[in-house]
Formats: C-alpha cells, structure tokens, sequence
C-alpha cells in the first residue's frame, strides 16, 4: 500500500512520486491551503493538499487527528522560509494528488505532543495510542537493536538459541511463583519460571556447552521502577569456564553494544568486593558517578555521652558511618528534615548532621544540635572524613543494614539532587558476594540461588556456612545492577551440602530437586553464566525512568493490565474444570 515510509523522505526525493501511510499528527487549514502531518513510524512528513484536486481536498478537509490516511503524490522543495531544519523531512514537502481516508478515529483521550499532562493510568489504559508518540518509537526501535545485535554477538561467540519450558515446577529462588492449575492433575500446579536457572544447568549437563535464550520471567513480588511481574531476561551459560571467561565475553558484548547501538566507549570496568562496596557506599551495585562515600566512625563513637551513637558502635551487629557532602552547608533546614524523611523509609529512625561553616573556629564554627556531645572527639572525626569548610555530613547509626540502606540510598539521592555526577557511565564488576544471608527469622537464605557455587570446600562450608563466599559477580552501571550471574555446582554432594546449610532435608532437596541431582550425578561438567535484565538495560541506554518506558505494553504498580482489565475474573465451569473454588470475600475479610 505504501512506497516509502513518511520519515524516510529527504530532498533527493525531488520529483519523485510518493505513496505514503500513516496517521493524521495534525491538520492546518492556511488561506484555503490544507497542511497534514503525516506520521508513522520513521518520522514525520509534511502534506501538501490543494483546491486543484476537489475529492483529495475535500477527504482533507475533514480528516482529523488520528485518522489513517493513503496519500499518493509528488516531493518537493519547501519554499525557502518554511523550512524546518530540525525535522529530517524538514526540507521536503508533498504535494498531494490523491488522499484516502482507509480509516477514521474518535477523538483521543490526549494528544500525544501533550502527554505529560496526563496520568500515567490514562496512557497505559490507552497504551495503543501512547505507544504512537515518537518518544515510545525510538525507545522500542532502540530495544530491536539491542536484542538484534545481542543475538549476532553471542551466535558469533558459539552459543545457541535454546528455548526452556514456561510450564515448570515450582522452585525456591527468591520470590514467589506465579501459579498454573493443573485440569489433568487435579490439585496440582505448574509455575512460570522465575528463571530459567535449571533447565539451562540441565542443557550443560547434556552437552551443549554454550547456550543462550532472550527468556521472558516471572516473579509475584511487589513492584518498583525497575520491576514487573512478567520481564526480559538475556540469559547465557557455558560449560568449562571459570569466572574471568564469563566476564569477558558479557563485558566484551556490553562494549560491542554501547559502542554499536549509541556510539559510546565505556570506561574501564573496575572490580569491587562486595564487603568493599558495601563499606564504601553502602549498596551491593554502587553508583560510581557520584563521588561521596561512607566513612565508618564508630570506634569514635563508642564513648560518647550519646546513645544514638554508642549503642551501634558499641553493638557487633551495629555501624555508625558519616557521609560528608562537600559545599552541602548550604542545604536548608528544610531540605535537611526532607532528607530525614527520606531516609525513614528505609528503617532509619533519624539523620544527625554537622554542618562545618569554619573549622578554624573550633565548635564554633561547627552548626549542630548533636556537636555538644562530641567535644572529646570531632577534630579527629573532621580529619578522618575530610571536612573542609562549607561541607555537611550525615550519619547513620544503627544495625548495619540499616545503616547502609540508608545511608547509600541518601548517597544516591544527594548525588541527583545536587548534581554530583563525574561522568555519564560508570560500570564495575562487583565480585566476592556472601555465600548466604540472615532473612527475618535468622535462618541461612541464599543471597544469589542455591545452584551458586560457593568459593570453599564442601568440609569448609559444613564448618562456617555463614562466612562462606560465593563465586558470583554481578556488573553494575550507574548504580544498576545489568546483570548477575555465578559459576554453578556442578558436582552433587557440594549441592546437598548447600541444600543442607539452607535447612533443606535430604528427603525434601531429593523431591524438588531429585532431577537435579541426578542430572549432577551423570557427568555434569564445571559451568557457569550470567543472565541480564533486558529491560533495566534499555531502560540505561535510553534513558527512560522506569522499566515500563521500555516495555511495549506493562503492568502497573499493583501488577494489573489497565488496558486488558487483566488480571480477571474466570467463569464457575473454568473453575470446575480446574478443580478450584473461590473462598468468598466475605468470608477472607471475617
């Protein structure tokens, strides 16, 4: 139907006769001449239609937004004055010879050079219509490249596509599963895999040593910027590779694709221990952008006559860190208590501050409600943060984790608010995770998942499981985590030795994960890999503020499908079939 794209057109199209397709953007009706931008998914073009052709005419005269549009007619030069040096098209017009209406539309609910005067809910209702703005185009015109040149890397690199199940069992990796009733197997359940973590180990087990998937996910967890209950995963694993070999060829394709797809060499990738990171900035995927760091003080801390301070110094499981903020003297009261705010969201009970006006002046030149408590030891505490005059600092006292969740989520937020950046990409390796953390009630839990190849022997771990170190790696840009990715177990007996240490049973490890440990028992090779997040990495290369930018049609904040109205209600003979029935509301509320 069409012969070119209407972003396609430049000036070597000069008399040239055209077909082109698309949407009305807008109408101007100019002293009897009717102007029609005309829009699709390469760009824009400017219509021409005059009264010399009565039936195209009068079709334009009452097209209106939206409506879909054939136009057959001729390019040429704007008159010089009209020309538009920041469209591609801006040299060129049409003249058209013939307009047809193949569709109309009703007025939409936002015109989509004003789409941020409306709701979110109202765009992702109608996302059939957000996704026609130029910005949504680019950003999934972007998303095909990267898939497109992720694919040609890695098939350049020896791996192959290989799809896994979607219908799988339920397994424990960190969230809860999205499940499927069974109508065959009354009572019984599939799940959406979580990842496709194990039958990738099981393709490794059977030989094919390189393999890739681009693998849609699911997790049933609650939702921020960077998640959705059903994401994107490029997921890779090889067979006799050690760490470094993983990293090199996912850091090798990052390269590639930043440098083929924006035309950016990034920086040199930096390797971090995760206790250094989480010192230092208190975060497992660190922003490197931002130059402010944590500075631990609690050994200065631990006699002050204040107990905000003493109690975590003086605590095993507790921390009191300073983050100083060079020229931050300047914040006012008023963005200080919005700061304390800030931070109470994750757990902290308060944010103290110095703010250091002249340093010559002893306490005088210090402006503080909690400076008084500190005589014996602030000239010792301003050297070792580095205060100079005109600086603020923070501090977080508390447990640890609080401490650095904090502490490195106001880092974070200082380094936007105040425009601290350095440079525009920073990316690390963080390497040396913690085999296991303490969940809530003090029980071991994976800090990866437990097919995470610990870095000790199976007699080590057995002896000091929580101070055992993983052989995971994760890389990092700009304060995101990309991808995380470790060498597996690949021998049996180690795995029932993690099993073991997670409090899994050899009864229960046998009936979730007995194929597994068959498959382990039945030459399993050394192996490893690393899966990125697809979305999180369009979401940086195009500099979109949530996943749901990059996504064609997402879910909201709740996990519903505004425009779908999904997740629905199913019919009583659905149910049946399925071998479900419903508890009333009623009867959940009582």
């Amino acid at each position: 139907m069409r012969s070119h794209y209407c972003g396609e057109l430049n000036d070597t199209f000069v008399d040239h006769e055209v077909t082109l397709c698309g949407w009305v953007h807008r109408r101007r009706d100019h002293g009897g001449v009717i102007f029609l931008d005309m829009r699709d998914r390469a760009g824009i073009a400017q219509v021409v239609v005059d009264p010399d052709t009565p039936e195209a005419f009068a079709r334009a005269d009452n097209a209106r937004n939206e409506y879909v549009l054939r136009i057959r007619g001729r390019v040429r030069m704007r008159p010089e004055g009209t020309r538009n040096s920041h469209m591609s098209t801006g040299l060129i017009e049409v003249l058209a010879l013939d307009v047809e209406v193949l569709n109309t539309s009703v007025t939409p609910p936002f015109q989509l050079d004003e789409h941020g005067k409306v709701g979110e809910d109202v765009r992702l209702r109608y996302r059939y219509i957000d996704l026609r703005r130029p910005e949504m185009i680019e950003r999934l015109q972007l998303r095909s490249r990267i898939t497109h040149a992720v694919r040609a890397y890695l098939e350049g690199q020896g791996f192959l596509d290989i799809e896994t199940p979607v219908l799988t069992r339920a397994t424990p990796e960190g969230a809860r599963d999205y499940l499927v009733p069974s109508r065959t197997h009354p009572g019984e359940f599939f799940a959406l895999p979580q990842s496709p973590q194990l039958f990738k180990q099981l393709l490794m087990v059977s030989g094919f040593d390189r393999y890739y998937q681009i693998a849609k996910c699911f997790r049933d967890e609650d939702l921020r910027a960077d998640r959705q209950p059903e994401f994107t995963q490029i997921d890779i694993e090889a067979s006799f590779v050690e760490e470094q070999d993983i990293m090199d060829i996912t850091e090798t394709m990052i390269r590639q694709l930043f440098s083929d797809v924006l035309d950016v060499a990034l920086p040199e990738f930096p390797r971090m221990r995760w206790a250094e990171a989480m010192q230092r900035y208190g975060s497992d995927k660190p922003d490197l952008r931002i130059p402010l760091e944590m500075v631990d003080v609690d050994d200065l801390m631990a006699s002050v006559d204040f107990k905000v301070f003493s109690g975590p110094a003086n605590d095993s499981e507790g921390r009191v860190a300073a983050l100083r903020v060079p020229g931050g003297s300047r914040l006012t009261r008023k963005e200080i208590d919005e700061y304390t705010r800030f931070v109470g969201i994750y757990g902290a009970r308060g944010l103290a501050w110095i703010k250091v006006n002249d340093r010559s002046a002893g306490l005088e030149g210090l402006q503080s409600p909690i400076v008084k408590f500190m005589e014996g030891v602030v000239d010792e505490l301003l050297d070792r943060v580095g205060a100079e005059d005109g600086d603020i600092i923070f501090f977080g006292a508390d447990r640890a984790s609080i401490v650095n969740e904090a502490l490195g989520a106001l880092r974070v937020r200082l380094g936007e608010d105040l425009a601290l950046y350095t440079r525009d990409w920073a990316p690390l390796w963080v390497v040396d995770f913690p085999m296991f953390e303490r969940d809530d009630n003090g029980r071991l839990a994976a800090l990866h998942h437990p097919f995470t190849a610990p870095a000790c022997s199976a007699d080590e771990l057995k002896a000091d499981p929580a101070g055992a170190l993983s052989r995971a790696y994760d890389m990092v840009l700009n304060g995101t985590e990309l991808g995380g990715g470790s060498i597996r177990i690949h021998d049996s007996a180690m795995q029932q030795g993690v099993f073991e240490a997670l409090g899994i049973g050899e009864a229960e490890a046998r009936e979730k994960f007995g194929f597994l440990l068959d498959a382990l028992a039945h030459g399993a090779p050394p192996h490893g890999g690393l899966a990125f997040g697809l979305d999180r990495l369009v979401m940086l290369m195009t500099g979109g503020r949530t996943i749901r930018d990059v996504i064609a049609f997402p879910k909201t904040q709740s996990a519903a499908d505004l425009m779908t109205d999904a997740p629905g209600e199913v019919s009583a003979e659905q149910l049946r079939e399925l071998h479900i029935r419903l508890r009333s509301k009623a009867s959940e509320q009582s």
